[in-house]
């Protein structure tokens, strides 16, 4: 028997159909080897040797493993392709001593494999080609690790006797962290600037000489003779933007037009091309995701993780826009079968990379198998969705351009002022057949120049600029891509933890703004720390940990470079920092002692203290933030009441006051229903399986995710 071990269960199972039976496929359940939790775990005067053990959770997996490793054959590391996957690898050889085992007085037989995909194919060709752990890549995960440690480590007392204990530091988190904050401050500091646009509506002659037909055919010969013009140059010089500053001016602009007379100054036609979009990386998946779905990155990257396993898709974590030409064929074979000649490029259609720090060696994100369209899978609704998106960007990747025909009218009014209308139809659909983009289409009528129109309605219209906007989670991943800071691996888990540590908050049009505690940390950080949140520093620390991947750096000369003046830095700042005092007095007394209650940070956002702390430790939450009661009853325990509460990242939920000793909780709200015959109010059961009914988008369903009941 020969052991493949690989890092996940759900890809263990999907590896298991693809083999015969001498191999037998083992999860290790992600890693069994971390640094240590309630220490540094790394010797900084033994060039930064670190100490892994093997965390309480992992300890009986790794019994099992070592178990197994003894009545082997052969051991095969088949964990992911990236840093990570070969440092679970690197963990798993030293953790099973697999070095000292023997088979028949042999050395036991130790590869390892790699491999984009999940198919038949592409793990017989792995097994073909075993080689050793990359250990590049182990040092240059294992240097991010330490990394990380020494400054999460390190820094987070600062901030605990600077600021409030409690607190994290993080080395990118961080860099995002700064980025959401200076954004909120530049919203704080923007002023609205007025301006204003004209406007007028125009007809071609045609539409007025008509008045004889039908209703019917004139609304829709009008429908097409009447359109738009915009205000767009006077003197023969563009306007810009601000151009109109106020109504004064607008109707200063408005006078001047009083009896002109519009007239065809210059018609132009052309046909534009827009390119199929590539395919997608991790980056452009999350972004897309959220545009289209809602999904936040974690959300989106479980969910990949979930179809790669599955061998629905290529591996997830990518910044590379290459192709194999494996997929190629068979693709260019389902869009001519499918839609014709006039959909398939002469060749195909390949994408260069342009992310800093890409490895071309890696794929782009595909569907393993293109003639498997979504229509032909069973899949759970929110993998479905996820797995569409991404053949249908895949196949139209590999289809011709859309082409559209583009008509400029430009209109004299024998004033200072000249109109411009802009029109645009699709005459080809192209790669968009497959993958809908956002395109406005407007259909001007067929006008010749000198032509005279017909003047019908000339309005103004006053505007202000707007303010910056936030951050989504789509946008936050595409800057941090941008500037090169964190990789494919990183970006929803950095948009977790500030998230996590109650540094950020979603607001309820879910972009992301900084809490007062996040201004607190980013200020500290930014004036004393600055090379920590720095965009450049930060970017170059992961092209430097791609050149430890690469072969090219020894990864302690890289932290020996960084800790050295961290560390010098750090000292001085300890003593030349004065803490934050951040209490606010008030003027409630503390119930337990009478003393002064004051208005303090924490962890996770203000609560108020008695000010004869220690001696007296009562807290309590703010006003704002104690939990609404709606006065019903919990449907669960009989003797609680159901309060409205708030998780640590903001979001509302609905649970028992009794909570830890009743655990109802929900995160749509309970709906409410009067008792007959009584002034009593409970909350509604389903009608069909008696769990509680909720109010969801203005319907009420039923709790029950398996019960279909809705009124």
């Amino acid at each position: 028997m020969d052991l493949i071990i690989v890092e996940s269960p759900t890809k263990a199972k999907t590896l298991t159909k693809f083999l015969p039976d001498k191999y037998t496929v083992i999860s290790s359940y992600g890693h069994i080897r971390d640094l240590p939790k309630g220490e540094l775990g790394i010797d900084i005067d033994k060039n930064f040797e670190p100490k892994y053990v093997i965390p309480t959770k992992a300890r009986k997996k790794v019994s099992e493993l070592k178990k197994l490793v003894g009545k082997t054959n052969g051991i095969i590391l088949a964990t992911d392709e990236d840093r990570e996957g070969e440092a679970i690898a690197w963990h798993l050889y030293q953790a099973l001593a697999l070095d000292k085992l023997k088979v028949k007085n042999q050395k036991l037989k130790v590869d390892r494999i790699v491999f984009h995909e999940i198919t038949k194919q592409a793990i017989e060709n792995a097994l073909k080609n075993p080689r050793d752990i990359n250990m590049d890549l182990v040092n240059s995960q294992q240097t991010r690790r330490i990394l990380d440690r020494l400054v999460g480590y390190k820094l987070s007392p600062f901030l605990w006797k600077k600021i409030v204990r409690g607190l994290s530091a993080g080395r990118v988190q961080s860099v995002a962290l700064r980025l959401i904050v200076e954004k909120e401050r530049e919203i704080e500091a923007f002023k609205p600037m007025e301006y204003w646009t004209i406007q007028a509506e125009l007809a071609t002659q045609r539409t007025e000489n008509n008045e004889q037909r039908t209703k019917k055919s004139q609304d829709k010969n009008s429908q097409l003779q009447t359109f738009i013009a915009v205000l767009h140059a006077k003197d023969g010089k563009n306007l810009h933007k601000l151009e109109i500053k106020n109504k004064k001016e607008a109707d200063e602009i408005l006078v001047g037009l009083k009896n002109a007379q519009w007239k065809v100054k210059n018609v132009e036609q052309k046909e534009n091309k827009k390119n199929p979009l590539p395919p997608f990386t991790t980056s452009t998946l999350q972004q897309t995701a959220w545009s289209h779905f809602g999904y936040g990155a974690k959300r989106t990257m479980m969910l990949a993780q979930n179809l790669y396993e599955r061998g629905f898709i290529t591996y997830h974590r990518t910044d590379s826009l290459s192709l194999s030409h494996v997929a190629l064929a068979p693709a260019r074979e389902y869009i001519k079968n499918k839609f014709g000649n006039a959909y398939l490029p002469h060749e195909a259609n390949l994408y260069k990379t342009r992310s800093k720090g890409a490895q071309e060696a890696h794929e782009a994100i595909r569907p393993t198998d293109p003639n498997r369209s979504p229509e032909k899978i069973k899949l759970e609704l929110p993998q479905k969705k996820l797995y569409t998106l991404i053949w249908q960007r895949f196949m139209a990747s590999q289809m011709t351009q859309s082409i559209f025909a583009t008509t400029t009218i430009d209109i004299s009014t024998e004033t200072p002022y000249e109109f411009r209308a802009i029109g645009q139809v699709m005459k080809f659909d192209g790669f968009t057949r497959v993958y809908s983009i956002k395109t406005t289409e407007e259909q001007l009528p067929e006008v010749k120049t000198g032509e005279i129109l017909k003047f019908k309605n000339l309005e103004k219209n006053q505007h202000f600029t707007k303010p910056p906007s936030r951050y989504s989670e789509a946008s936050l991943v595409k800057t941090l891509e941008k500037y090169g800071i964190g990789r494919p691996s990183t970006y929803a888990m950095i948009i977790s933890t500030i998230q996590t540590r109650n540094y950020v908050r979603k607001n309820e049009q879910k972009k992301m703004e900084p809490n007062e505690i996040g201004f607190l940390v980013n200020d500290i950080l930014t004036e004393n720390f600055p090379s920590i949140v720095d965009m450049d520093f930060t970017a170059k620390m992961e092209t430097r940990l791609d050149t430890i991947a690469e072969g090219r750096e020894k990864w302690q000369d890289l932290l020996q470079e960084f800790y050295t003046p961290f560390e010098k830095r750090l000292n001085k700042k300890y003593e030349e920092v004065q803490k934050i005092n951040t209490d606010v007095k008030t003027d409630k007394k503390c119930p337990k002692c009478g003393k002064e209650l004051v208005e303090k940070f924490g962890r996770f956002g203000k609560f108020l203290a008695c000010s004869g702390f220690p001696d007296c430790k009562h807290t309590e939450a703010l006003e704002k933030d104690k939990p609404k009661e709606l006065d019903v009853n919990c449907p669960k325990c009989i003797q609680g009441k159901i309060v409205e509460k708030r998780t640590r990242k903001g979001k509302n939920f609905y649970g028992c006051n009794r909570y830890p000793d009743c655990d109802f909780a929900t995160w749509d709200k309970p709906h409410i229903e009067d008792v007959a015959g009584s002034t009593k109010k409970r909350i509604a059961q389903c009608q069909k399986c008696q769990k509680t009914l909720v109010e969801k988008k203005d319907k009420i369903v039923c709790s029950n995710k398996e019960c279909d009941y809705k009124e």
